[in-house]
């Protein structure tokens, strides 16, 4: 519960929001924190007027868009310093707390962290962060002869040369910033080829490099590289190229055997459409055109249609498509996915045979294709699977079969709470495909499954330091010690091991304001929760389709041993495709009232105190989580919004801006008048209630980030404060990365740094800045 103290300096007055809740009659004491820098930063007003569809409003921030003006830099550097100031006066001693939770959570990383090798061709490929680093290094070496167990030994060993690929920590040292987007090796295994970024704008560049000499062959005169796809014989890379605004327009092919600069294969001139490259896994293939004669054209493969997708594999002289194109007579119209065929042959695309339709129980979402094995990635009751199919596939195609027809091989995962994400699987010719398991209470666990003999086995679970014996159940150890044991393949375990012993992870079903039932995972600690008096967190995203992240998260061991519960709110707008148009355009209220029912039901049913729940959404779910606090300033009592989108009716207003138009699909078109009305609506920016108590909120932001201007986080903050009860927006603080982008910096020492801010400024803002004794022990 939320507590008032006794004989409080001015400003840890404002964080007990003694005007916005009632309070409990026996606070405990607590030492004083250090005095803060009063008041906060307060930004410049220029008149500018804003308008659309005959109306106008003031906006006075609206300078801020020119990130050049010397006086945003400043602004940006005084709200650091004051946002260091505030987190960094929690616990004893000023930066107490934020440091321990820093200490903390760098303690469970290991030392160093590899991956199992995966092979392909006659190389085994890895990745490992070396100790003390912050980046991983791409790595390989031959592959042995003697099968898996002497592959083993050799690593082991060192018998077989390493081979760097590339180093993500020396371009960090280079360069201050790195952020490699696509990383493809060519299909002979002679040259790497790797997109860069060094600012955090996303403007890719492209370098290919000679793996055996390590020299650089080729980098692009271009900027802004999205996609790479080598062709068969790995003597052609083609990339894509964006424009202006970030939208991935032209398909460019580069001859890595010619000085000539690569010449353009396609050109995408419709403004509300992007374009990807890939080849097929065979390489046969580049979508969609012979591998082997680049200069031949595209292949047709179906007409546009609006909403109409498909994409290809090809094995044996067919194309595999996966398409939610309607048919006719059944009910697979209305944007589910079936998978179909037709011949390897420009004059049959047309010509398509339905292989499967999902049936009643399941949802199809992605295919992957190897040389006997067709692999699909499902949804049932919205929880994600995924299966094999044999090929060739041999079915009466008069006849329709649904996928239960083709006698599947469902992958088994520990718990239906699994996140679920593919390994490389470069190889066509395997039958072993790699995943990597997750879930709020297993460390990451990475399997290989046996398509063919339908085995499966754990290769790896991620090491957590620090953690006491009894932590694990019975199984594979979780605790492996050094890059060699970590490679080590334990064919013979078929069985993993998961906190769920000290942690309750359980999903629940949340009726929301129109009926509608919405997943909620709840997390807490059995030891150390107090049912109606513990904090809690409460993350949202729910847009794109994107599933919100819930895999495995060691920082989270901070908050649980001191009692928190950390949720997830599955609301539409993610998932899968009815789900994700439940919550898109007109329908993003939904989003925002199934967060707020998630909230309402932590508090009303004992998870979390009623003046303990926070909330934390990055970047659409910014948006989300600011405006759920506009409708409902008393449901959460501290927040962190990271780079949100919060001034979305004026950014979408703007064409100008990175990836505005390619979002009307998601958020609605501005210059029609309904769907503007219904962004203005929820706009976080632009629904700030003059006087009203806000809650505290750690606003973050990244001065490079193309997708989100730094401008919105600045504005929001300075309207707040501007509008709003002046108390109480004293503790909305605004953190601005200077030199990274929308990712921020990614190193995963940083990244504990960064999230021990925000745990820091979440406890201070509840009062629990120095309750470490309630704490207990891993």
């Amino acid at each position: 519960m939320l507590r008032r103290r006794h004989h409080l300096p001015a400003v840890l007055r404002l964080l007990s929001t003694s005007c916005r809740r009632g309070h409990p009659t026996q606070p405990p004491q607590h030492p004083s924190p250090a005095p803060l820098p009063l008041p906060p930063p307060v930004a410049k007003k220029v008149p500018f007027t804003a308008s659309a569809h005959g109306r106008s409003w003031s906006d006075p921030y609206h300078w801020m868009r020119d990130t050049s003006d010397p006086d945003l830099a400043a602004l940006l550097e005084a709200e650091n310093a004051y946002a260091d100031a505030f987190v960094d006066s929690a616990g004893e001693g000023g930066g107490g707390l934020r440091a321990r939770l820093a200490a903390e959570m760098r303690a469970r990383l290991p030392p160093s962290a590899a991956s199992p090798p995966q092979p392909w061709g006659p190389w085994l490929y890895y990745q490992y962060v070396p100790e003390g680093k912050e980046y991983p290094v791409l790595s390989r070496r031959l592959r042995s002869s003697g099968g898996l167990a002497r592959a083993a030994l050799d690593f082991i060993s060192g018998s077989k040369k390493e081979q760097v690929l590339l180093d993500w920590n020396e371009i960090a040292e280079k360069f201050g910033y790195v952020h490699i987007g696509s990383c493809r090796i060519s299909p002979d295994h002679r040259f790497l080829a790797y997109t860069l970024d060094i600012s955090g704008d996303e403007f890719f560049s492209l370098e290919v490099k000679d793996i055996q000499s390590t020299n650089t062959i080729f980098s692009s005169p271009h900027k802004g590289i999205v996609s790479l796809a080598w062709s068969r014989n790995s003597d052609n890379l083609f990339y894509t190229v964006c424009d202006e605004t970030l939208r991935p327009n032209q398909v460019l092919c580069k001859d890595l055997q010619s000085d000539q600069a690569g010449f353009l294969v396609f050109m995408e001139k419709d403004i509300n459409c992007c374009v990807d490259i890939t080849s097929t896994k065979d390489f046969k293939y580049v979508h969609v055109m012979e591998s082997g004669h680049v200069r031949g054209g595209l292949w047709p493969v179906q007409k546009r249609s609006d909403k109409v997708q498909y994409f290809l594999e090809h094995h044996n002289g067919f194309f595999y498509i996966l398409t939610n194109a309607p048919l006719e007579g059944t009910e697979t119209t209305n944007g589910g996915y079936y998978l179909a065929r037709c011949r390897a042959e420009k004059s049959e695309m047309d010509k398509w045979q339905v292989v499967a339709l999902p049936g009643s129980y399941y949802t199809f979402q992605d295919m992957d294709i190897f040389h006997e094995q067709l692999v699909l990635f499902i949804r049932k009751s919205g929880l994600p699977l995924i299966c094999s199919i044999n090929l060739p596939i041999d079915v009466d195609f008069q006849e329709q079969k649904e996928l239960d027809d083709l006698d599947p091989w469902f992958f088994p995962v520990p718990s239906d709470l699994c996140s679920i994400v593919p390994g490389s699987n470069n190889d066509f010719m395997s039958s072993t495909y790699r995943l990597v398991l997750s879930s709020p209470v297993l460390p990451d666990l990475t399997v290989d499954y046996n398509m063919r003999m339908r085995t499966f086995a754990i290769l790896h679970q991620e090491e957590v330091t620090g953690l006491s014996s009894n932590l694990c159940t019975v199984g594979l150890q979780s605790n492996i010690t050094g890059i060699q044991q970590n490679l080590q393949l334990i064919e013979d375990s078929q069985s993993w091991s998961d906190l769920s012993k000290l942690f309750s992870c359980e999903r629940v079903q949340v009726i929301s304001h129109d009926g509608v039932s919405v997943p909620l995972v709840i997390l807490y600690s059995r030891e150390a929760h107090r049912r109606g008096e513990s904090p809690g967190i409460l993350y949202g995203y729910g847009a794109y389709g994107e599933d919100l992240d819930k895999s495995w998260c060691s920082d989270r061991l901070s908050l649980l041993a001191r009692g928190w519960v950390v949720a997830f709110a599955d609301v539409r707008g993610g998932g899968d495709s009815s789900w994700h148009l439940a919550g898109t355009k007109a329908n993003k209220i939904n989003s925002i009232k199934d967060f707020a029912a998630c909230g309402t039901h932590l508090i009303k049913e004992g998870f979390v105190h009623k003046n303990r729940l926070c909330a934390i959404g990055c970047s659409a779910g910014g948006l989300l989580v600011g405006a759920v606090i506009n409708m409902l300033p008393d449901l959460f009592s501290a927040a962190v919004l990271k780079v949100p989108f919060l001034d979305i009716c004026n950014t979408m207003m703007d064409s100008t801006l990175p990836l505005t138009i390619l979002d009307y699909e998601e958020f609605g078109d501005p210059n029609i008048s309904t769907e503007f009305d219904t962004i203005r609506s929820y706009s976080p920016y632009d629904n700030l209630s003059p006087d009203m108590c806000y809650p505290p909120v750690l606003v973050t932001a990244s001065f490079n980030d193309t997708r989100v201007g730094v401008w919105e986080a600045a504005k929001w903050v300075s309207k707040v404060r501007d509008i709003t009860c002046q108390s109480c927006s004293w503790s909305v603080i605004l953190k601005t990365n200077m030199q990274s982008g929308h990712f921020g910096e990614g190193g995963r020492f940083m990244h504990c740094d960064e999230t021990a801010f925000e745990y820091a400024f979440l406890m201070k803002a509840l009062g629990l800045d120095d309750n470490d004794s309630c704490k207990i022990v891993l």
